[in-house]
């Protein structure tokens, strides 16, 4: 994967990202443009189909490919919290990564990481039970495998502890709360629609300036990745002016 990182760094001064095989519309425009994609792998979304399809352009692109692992959840999306036993959620979560990786296999291209979706990403983000079974589905369908996680997050350090290379993502599209956690989907203004506001928000976490937050305050964060959510219907307007952006020579 040499080739991907040197695109990255003549492309954009960070990876660029976002979230792909859900169904939208834009999946193919938007690996033109981003570096890595994380794959709906039947969690959530996603099924055999999807996943060959997604992968394909993603190798075709030279863009990184990710699972994106969920609770096992299509009536919501992944978006709302799921009363499994510990093991239950774990074979889901090495199931699903490892159908992705079957077919990365099959197509001679790498899986390179593991980002969870929806519910079960903000949850394990600071519940260490939780994170504890995204890092165990990792280390035993393939250690070397990256985890995509919320950038200054519990599960960032806890990852790391034991070995796990971390991506710490940070939002384009997502408001933020002062304490660094995403803002609930429920409360109004949390999904970002202004594309100036999203540039904004991206030029701010690239130069480690602070942003504003949806509780009237702001925070700094520190990332290597920036998301943009593929079932955004303004996904990919912002995608080609971050790329515009992040393309001007410095």
């Amino acid at each position: 994967m040499a080739a991907n990182t040197k695109q990255i760094g003549r492309r954009y001064p960070i990876d660029l990202n976002a979230d792909l095989g859900e169904g939208g519309v834009n999946d193919a425009a938007l690996l033109h443009i981003i570096t890595s994609a994380n794959i709906a792998c039947g969690g959530h979304a996603g099924d055999q189909a999807s996943m060959c399809q997604t992968v394909t352009l993603a190798k075709q692109c030279n863009v990184l490919i990710g699972a994106h692992p969920s609770y096992p959840d299509r009536a919501n999306f992944g978006r709302q919290t799921m009363e499994l036993s510990p093991n239950e959620l774990l074979d889901s979560i090495v199931d699903q990564i490892s159908a992705l990786k079957q077919i990365c296999n099959t197509l001679e291209v790498k899986l390179h990481h593991v980002k969870p979706h929806g519910a079960l990403y903000n949850q394990a983000a600071e519940n260490s039970d939780l994170g504890q079974i995204i890092i165990d589905a990792i280390k035993l369908v393939d250690p070397d495998l990256k985890l995509m996680m919320l950038a200054g997050s519990s599960l960032v350090q806890q990852a790391r502890a034991q070995g796990i290379e971390v991506i710490e993502e940070a939002f384009a599209d997502r408001a933020y709360l002062a304490n660094g956690a995403l803002a609930s989907r429920r409360l109004v203004g949390a999904v970002i629609e202004n594309p100036q506001t999203a540039m904004k928000q991206v030029e701010n976490i690239i130069n480690s300036q602070p942003i504003a937050t949806l509780d009237g305050k702001s925070v700094i964060i520190k990332a290597t990745s920036i998301c943009l959510h593929g079932d955004n219907e303004h996904a990919l307007a912002f995608a080609q002016l971050i790329s515009r952006h992040l393309s001007q020579p410095t």
